[in-house]
């Protein structure tokens, strides 16, 4: 099976494979992206480096989540999270914000100095301290206020293709992805992402991807992709085959496995007996390359190294590693250190059998905090305070 005779388009940019890697706070920076580009590109797991420029020209790679407010008002760290590598085409970022002047004067930004190429706007966040403002997968119940959200960004990217990413609604109950689709449409919006969960779902219990495909029938004049329970190349498959989407996003499932877009690759043009089953010893290879290149982003080699501690856990899945040299490593604090203890381990295990399913969060059914009255009115968009705008990125 193949896409690549009717490429996904992004506005003008055409996304072959139609392949996204999802936005994830603390995660998609510039040193994974890095990583993610140079496997979809053809690169080596062992024995070339993933360097800053490597080839990656293959799907499409967005940022993590950056907060209007904060972009607006130039926060130190958030210039550093919208920085790209001169490789990277198109640079992809995504915001989130709730007020439409604040989210305008930051796609007007982004514009107007060149910053990115394409701008995704994040209505699918479930954490509490989003919804609890009235942000993320809470936000398009109020259809007034995502309108006009959507019209200010739209305005103010000028040719700048503008994205959204949402869930199917609140809860079982409040269900919006429907009218959110059809308000994208009338809005101008580009493409429209939909994660097959409600934000009460979190990341639990089962993608539904049946509201991808009634999405995608909902609304045919823009592209529509799939996101939810992408844990290998065969699934981004047979969500399309599904559903009819015109391409995937993938999240969780490329956690400690920036390889997988070597098999996404692979499986749209084709090449589906060609996919990666590491030993130990080029996943530990990986591992020390991660490290690094967050030393170099974030300009001190300890500071990156642990911020690469929450990866340890989801690149050792399904290894033979005990839990104390686990620990060992996720406390690690140089790349020496780091180095030394992967050499410890039984470098020659081969791929684990199940390694290729569910990583990263999956807690599911929870209360979703929202302001108070927030579900009286759909349309009446009282209730969103300034401090919705969270002053800093994340989420």
């Amino acid at each position: 099976m193949s896409t690549l005779e009717s490429p996904l388009q992004i506005g003008p940019h055409p996304v072959r494979p139609p392949v996204v890697l999802a936005p994830m706070a603390g995660i998609t920076n510039a040193p994974f992206r890095t990583l993610c580009r140079h496997f979809a590109g053809g690169g080596a797991l062992a024995g070339g480096e993933a360097k800053e420029g490597a080839s990656g020209g293959k799907g499409l790679f967005v940022s993590e989540m950056i907060t209007t407010r904060a972009l607006v008002e130039r926060n130190e760290k958030t210039m550093q999270l919208i920085r790209f590598d001169a490789s990277e085409r198109p640079r992809s970022i995504q915001l989130y914000g709730v007020d439409p002047a604040t989210v305008g004067k930051a796609v007007r930004m982004i514009a107007e100095e060149d910053l990115a190429d394409h701008i995704d706007l994040n209505f699918g966040c479930p954490v509490p301290k989003v919804t609890r403002k009235g942000g993320g997968s809470a936000l398009p119940y109020k259809r007034n206020l995502l309108r006009a959200i959507l019209r200010e960004a739209v305005s103010g990217a000028g040719d700048l293709p503008v994205t959204m990413k949402m869930r199917k609604g609140i809860d079982d109950d409040h269900i919006t992805y429907l009218d959110a689709g059809r308000i994208a449409v009338e809005e101008g919006v580009t493409a429209i992402a939909l994660h097959g969960r409600t934000a009460a779902q979190h990341y639990g219990g089962t993608a539904d991807w049946d509201a991808i495909a009634r999405l995608k029938e909902h609304v045919p004049e823009i592209p529509v992709l799939g996101n939810g329970d992408i844990w290998s190349a065969e699934d981004a498959l047979r969500m399309v085959r599904e559903t009819g989407c015109d391409g995937v996003v993938v999240g969780r499932g490329c956690l400690g496995r920036p390889w997988l877009f070597a098999d996404l690759v692979a499986a749209f043009e084709g090449r589906t007996g060609d996919f990666q089953r590491p030993a130990l010893r080029e996943v530990a290879d990986v591992m020390v390359r991660h490290a690094t290149l967050l030393g170099e982003w974030i300009g001190d080699e300890s500071k990156g190294v642990i911020d690469f501690r929450k990866h340890v856990a989801w690149y050792l899945k399904g290894f033979a590693v005990g839990s104390e040299m686990r620990k060992r490593l996720a406390i690690t604090s140089s790349l020496q250190e780091l180095r030394a203890g992967l050499d410890e381990l039984d470098l020659d295990q081969p791929w684990p059998a199940g390694a290729d399913g569910p990583r990263g969060r999956t807690s599911g059914n929870n209360r979703v905090v929202l302001p108070d009255g927030w579900l009286k009115d759909p349309y009446d968009c009282a209730g969103v305070s300034e401090d919705a705008e969270l002053d800093t990125s994340g989420g």
